[in-house]
C-alpha cells in the first residue's frame, strides 16, 4: 500500500534532491510525496487531502513555522502523523516538537538511509492507528446489526471451534406484528412506511431490552423477541403488554384524510428449544437463533390472534395465572398440528 507523504521545507532544492533519493520506491508506488513550502501551505495541504499518512517538516519557514503547524496538526488531522527534519537539533526543539505531537525527529543535514526507516516506522504506526479506528467503527456499526448476545457468544475463547455447536434451553419466544401496515404501502410512499416502521420497532425493541428480552430478528413489519434466565416468561409478558401499550399510543393522520392507530397482535410461548448458529459454515452465514416446535407454536399463536390481543396455549396459561389476569378465548388447530389447542388472551 502507498504511503503517502507531506515534505514542508522552504528549501527550493529539497524536492529535487527526495525525488532523486527515492526514485525507485516512487516508481514502484511504495511512496508519494507532495510537496508545500510553509506550515500555511502544509495546513491547506491537510485539509484538502486527509488520505495524507506522514508529514516530514522543518522548524524554520517563513508565513509558519513547524512548531506552529505541529500545534494545529491535531485538529486537522489526528492520524496524520509527523517527523521533524530540522537542523535545529536541540534538546529544546526536540523537547517542544515532541510535546506538541511529533512522532519523530530526524537532524539535517539529513541521512536518508535513516530517514527512509524512519518513514517506514511511521507508516507502519500510521496504518496500525487506521485499522483500530476502522476497527472500532465497524464495531460500533455491527453491534447496530448483531444483537449483544451474538457479541458475547463470538467473544468467548475457542468459539470457532464450537460454531455449529447448540445447546437445549428453557426460554419464552415473543412475535410481535404489526397490525395492518402492509395495507399502509396503497396510500404511503415507500421512504413513509420505511420510517414509520422504524419508528415502531424501535419502540418495540427499548420495551423489550427493559424486560432482559433480545432480538432474534425483524421480518417485514414482525419482530421475534426471546427471553432466557429467570422469570422469562414473566419478563417476556411484560415486555409484550408494554409494546401494545406503546405501539397503540401512536396516531397518524394519513394522506386520504383517514385516521391509523396501529395495533399489535402477539403470540408468546415457553418451554425447551435449542439455541445456536443455523446456517452454512462454508458459506460464511449463520444465524445465531432459536428453533423448535415451541417457537413454532409461538409464530403459529401470533397469527390466530386479533389486532390488540396477546395469545398463549393453556400450557403457558397455567404458568401465568397467578401473575397475569387471562381470559380463555376458544380451541383453535395451529398450522402443522394435528390436534386443537386453547388459547387464552393475557388481558393484563
Amino acid at each position: 500500500m502507498k504511503t503517502k507523504i507531506l515534505v514542508v521545507d522552504d528549501e527550493a532544492d529539497l524536492e529535487l534532491l527526495i525525488k532523486q533519493k527515492f526514485r525507485r520506491k516512487i516508481r514502484e508506488s511504495v511512496y508519494e510525496f507532495v510537496f508545500a513550502s510553509n506550515g500555511q501551505e502544509a495546513l491547506d495541504t491537510v485539509q484538502k487531502t486527509p488520505d495524507l499518512d506522514i508529514i516530514l517538516s522543518d522548524i524554520n519557514m517563513p508565513v509558519m513555522d513547524g512548531l506552529t503547524l505541529l500545534s494545529k496538526l491535531q485538529e486537522a488531522n489526528p492520524v496524520l502523523k509527523t517527523v521533524m527534519v530540522s537542523a535545529y537539533g536541540d534538546m529544546q526543539n526536540i523537547r517542544t516538537a515532541m510535546n506538541r505531537g511529533a512522532f519523530d525527529f530526524v537532524t539535517k543535514p539529513v541521512d536518508f538511509q535513516d530517514l527512509e526507516v524512519t518513514m517506514d516506522k511511521t507508516a507502519a504506526h500510521v496504518k496500525q492507528l487506521r485499522e483500530t479506528l476502522r476497527a472500532i467503527q465497524e464495531n460500533n456499526i455491527l453491534k447496530m446489526y448483531v444483537d449483544e448476545t451474538v457479541l458475547n457468544f463470538v467473544s468467548k475463547p475457542g468459539f470457532e471451534n464450537t460454531l455449529m455447536a447448540s445447546e437445549t434451553v428453557e426460554a419464552t419466544v415473543a412475535f410481535i406484528d404489526i397490525c395492518g401496515f402492509t395495507s399502509l404501502s396503497e396510500v404511503l410512499p415507500p421512504a413513509d412506511i420505511v420510517t414509520m416502521l422504524n419508528t415502531y420497532f424501535d419502540q418495540m425493541v427499548k420495551e423489550v431490552i427493559a424486560q432482559g428480552g433480545y432480538i432474534d430478528k425483524f421480518m417485514g413489519d414482525a419482530v421475534m423477541a426471546v427471553f432466557r434466565g429467570e422469570y422469562h416468561l414473566d419478563r417476556a409478558v411484560d415486555a409484550a403488554l408494554a409494546v401494545r401499550s406503546v405501539v397503540q399510543a401512536n396516531e397518524h393522520i394519513l394522506p386520504n384524510g383517514k385516521p391509523y392507530q396501529p395495533q399489535v397482535s402477539i403470540g408468546i410461548n415457553t418451554g425447551e428449544m435449542v439455541s445456536g448458529n443455523i446456517g452454512s459454515a462454508s458459506l460464511k452465514r449463520l444465524d445465531y437463533t432459536v428453533i423448535g416446535d415451541n417457537v413454532n407454536v409461538s409464530q403459529r399463536l401470533q397469527s390466530v390472534a386479533l389486532p390488540g390481543q396477546i395469545i398463549v396455549t393453556e400450557a403457558t396459561y397455567q404458568l401465568l395465572k397467578e401473575s397475569f389476569q387471562c381470559k380463555p378465548i376458544k380451541e383453535v388447530t395451529l398450522k402443522n398440528k394435528a390436534q386443537p389447542v386453547m388459547i387464552y388472551e393475557v388481558v393484563a
